[in-house]
């Protein structure tokens, strides 16, 4: 017994050594708040502050050094995160993983986004590639300076790479992927429609929506008739079941961005509002920081969110200017039908032949062979993975592969005086394309298309594949700032965007549709602004939190006038159904079970209806999601008429495919849930803020991830929370009045679990409260020496 004793003390004495080695491991790794650094590329002296919560301001004599103790308190808080948003933008992920990420590298390899960062680095303005180098060098000194890797390296029992220039335009390319994630499928989905149904039956289901309008310019569509024929074949019965039935609204809940002008605001200021929808994860997207520095110009003070790969201000003021972003969920791919010559090695283009080029892409592998992926090029772009029926070839025309798509343009924001200055920097801005709003520090307030717009001739129909081959179509080259679409001091003082159609006309020829956002959302702003004449920053505050349900009142009424009659109810035990629907559907609270009832009742009709073109897409590789239409419009027109020449085939009469629509949405939710009482909108719609080795490594995802709750808020209203998708920041702030804005982040600003700043702001978040815009009291002071 002595003997099995001293083992098992040994053994103990073993693991609390083994346990204390990852300890000091892991708090080695924490980056460094207080003293001082020696960084050699430093100019002069620099102070990196955090306040309690891990908002950083750097104070530095100029824009270089600024650049520089960004990128190292990036590094040092953030490089995991970076490396991997480096990585999927550049199809590198399985040399840091392993071959489990070898299919979206090779689809990644498609864009060839590393070799166009080195490309476009090279031809940067001496200005813009100096502050990226300045950047590099302190991202690359921030990580030098721990004293241990990231820890989750130390899990993957890797080492992280040094950080080099493309690398931050690879972080630019991977928004681009996240914001414009169709590439091209979205056309293919359309011209498979197209072909299939009658001409008029396509233009019934791809209207614009008539009823939830919200455009700048007041331009209004009017609806779509019913076609007079019956519903297509295609459309009436499934020939492949689809897997993926369900129908979305649009392809991306995008964000919102508003503001009013002096005459609106409080005080005679103009206020600006933004909250960007993105998928939530640990750590979050931004990183907030205040930057401050001085050049001829003069003194510069900027705050508001960055991007942590990147050293420039994405969202924020510099107290002049105050600017804010919303996907614009326009057009910017188009897909070139290729005219290929018997071997496939030429295509037609311009009337000659030309020959497709190859390029080779080698994927490395952790614990493996490395791949050699080929990529074959047109002077259009690569020619595209997916299929059609007949083996037809397409190839891919965006905007992310020219170099006019992707530059650091958006520094020149950080000095912009004025709203005028502000809207024409855009055409000349390399980013994935953002409706810009902005408000200036003498009360005015603009909308433009930040990003460069390219110049469309010959083609009548962007939505679907097109014949380049004779040159009668093509791009020329992109729009000048005077050509982009704005809107510059609008006459009632208030301004809006929620990803949905903006403008009419032939501005809206010019930036086209890829996946509009049915309006709903952009119109319940329009009206909340309009419900007031004057705001301050809590006012705008609260229509971010908005979660009333205005939308779905129309499917409550239905459900309440039509479908639930007293047969229907008593013959299937409905009483309790009907009466949540009664009376806990007019908002998305977490509490509402009736909000869930009509929304899942409502989900369901859509998915009866659209099964048979959601099979028929599937069957040829592609989603219902990647088609531009939003199945609301078309889905409610029918439901109206309800002719039985327009029923799917799975469905006796309208009546019957409304109530089956009740009782198949209910049965699911008892399934889930366990009882109607606790399907709550909240259970079915938490907070899903996971560390990407929380799936991974399980046990740890109680370490790794953010606290989780039911959430307010859905797709159709200002507060937009799905499972883990909503509102990754949210801001409102006055230029010249930044002290009364606020801004608050999910999760916190650091990435390292150990950190105090890792779930600094998340509680706030959370219960949708407000922080300072500005950072608060210096609890921490780090110089950074050359």
């Amino acid at each position: 017994m002595t003997w099995l004793k001293r083992i098992l003390v040994g053994l103990l004495l073993l693991v609390a050594l083994l346990a204390l080695a990852i300890w000091l491991a892991l708090r080695a790794s924490l980056a460094q708040l207080d003293g001082e650094r020696t960084v050699a590329a430093f100019s002069a002296p620099a102070e990196a502050q955090r306040d309690a919560r891990g908002y950083l301001t750097v104070t530095a004599e100029n824009r270089l050094d600024v650049a520089r103790a960004l990128g190292f308190v990036h590094a040092q808080e953030r490089f995991f995160q970076m490396d991997l948003m480096r990585r999927n933008a550049a199809g590198e992920l399985s040399a840091l993983v392993g071959p489990k990420a070898l299919p979206l590298d090779k689809a990644r390899r498609l864009h060839r986004f590393r070799h166009r960062a080195e490309m476009g680095i090279a031809a940067l303005p001496a200005d813009e590639r100096a502050v990226l180098d300045a950047y590099v060098t302190g991202v690359n000194a921030g990580l030098e300076a721990l004293g241990s890797r990231p820890p989750e390296y130390l899990l993957l029992r890797q080492s992280p790479k040094p950080w080099v220039a493309a690398d931050t335009v690879l972080v630019a390319y991977g928004m681009y992927l996240d914001l414009q994630n169709a590439q091209g499928r979205d056309d293919l989905a359309m011209g498979l429609l197209h072909d299939a149904v009658p001409a008029d039956w396509y233009a019934f289901l791809t209207q614009h929506s008539a009823d939830w309008q919200a455009a700048l310019d007041d331009s209004r569509v009017t609806a779509v008739p019913l076609p007079a024929g019956p519903l297509p074949d295609v459309l009436r019965a499934a020939k492949v079941a689809c897997s993926d039935c369900e129908p979305r609204d649009s392809r991306i809940l995008g964000s919102n961005n508003f503001a009013v002008a002096a005459a609106h605001g409080a005080g005679g200021r103009a206020i600006l509002a933004n909250d960007m929808h993105l998928d939530l994860r640990s750590p979050g997207t931004w990183f907030k920081a205040r930057m401050k520095w001085k050049d001829g110009a003069g003194a510069h003070d900027v705050a508001g969110a960055t991007l942590p790969g990147t050293p420039l201000l994405v969202v924020g003021s510099n107290g002049h200017v105050a600017w804010g972003f919303t996907n614009t969920t326009s057009d910017w791919a188009d897909v070139v039908t290729l005219k290929l010559n018997a071997s496939g090695t030429h295509y037609l283009a311009g009337g000659a032949e030309k020959p497709l080029t190859k390029a080779v892409e080698r994927i490395e592998v952790a614990n493996g062979d490395a791949v050699d992926y080929e990529v074959l090029e047109s002077e259009w772009g690569p020619v595209m993975p997916q299929q059609a029926p007949k083996g037809q070839a397409y190839v891919l025309r965006w905007v992310a592969h020219d170099p006019q798509g992707m530059n650091l343009n958006l520094m020149r924001l950080e000095t912009a005086g004025n709203v005028d200055e502000a809207v024409k920097l855009a055409a000349g801005t390399g980013v994935p394309h953002q409706n810009l709003v902005v408000a200036d520090a003498g009360g005015r307030i603009a909308w433009t298309v930040i990003g460069a717009i390219p110049k469309r001739v010959g083609s009548e129909d962007i939505d679907r594949p097109q014949d380049w081959s004779d040159g009668r179509s093509r791009w020329q080259g992109y729009l000048s700032a005077a050509e982009q679409p704005r809107v510059v001091d609008p006459a009632d003082g208030r301004l809006w965007t929620a990803n949905a159609r903006m403008v009419g006309g032939d501005a809206l020829k010019t930036l086209g549709n890829g996946g509009y956002d049915l309006g709903a959302r952009a119109m319940q702003i329009r009206d909340d602004l309009r419900a007031q004449d004057k705001f301050d920053e809590a006012g705008l505050l609260a229509i971010q939190l908005d979660h009333r349900a205005l939308f779905l009142q129309h499917w409550r009424q239905l459900l309440l006038t039509q479908v639930l009659t007293p047969d229907f109810v008593a013959a299937n035990g409905l009483a309790e159904y009907r009466a949540e629907v009664e009376k806990s559907a007019e908002a998305a609270r977490p509490d509402a079970v009736g909000y869930l009832l009509v929304r899942s009742f409502r989900l369901e009709v859509l998915k009866q209806l659209f099964a048979p073109l959601a099979g028929l897409l599937e069957a040829q590789g592609l989603k219902l999601a990647d088609l531009k239409i939003v199945p609301e419009t078309p889905g409610w027109a029918l439901i109206q008429a309800a002719r039985p020449d327009t029923l799917p085939a799975t469905a006796k009469s309208w009546p019957e495919l409304l109530q089956r629509a009740v009782l198949d949405s209910r049965k699911e939710l008892l399934d889930k849930h366990g009882s109607l009482a606790a399907a709550t909108w909240g259970a079915d719609n938490p907070t899903r803020m996971r560390h990407p080795l929380g799936a991974a490594v399980p046990a740890l995802s109680g370490w790794l991830d953010q606290a989780s709750q039911g959430m307010a808020g859905d797709a159709h209203m200002p507060r937009v929370h799905y499972q883990g998708h909503g509102q990754s920041e949210r801001m409102v702030v006055s230029p010249g009045h930044e002290e009364q804005g606020l801004l608050v982040i999910p999760g916190g600003q650091s990435g390292h679990p150990l950190s105090p700043f890792y779930r600094a702001d998340h509680a706030t978040w959370l219960a949708g409260e407000a922080l300072p815009f500005l950072p608060g009291e210096t609890a921490h002071r780090l110089v950074l020496r050359p």
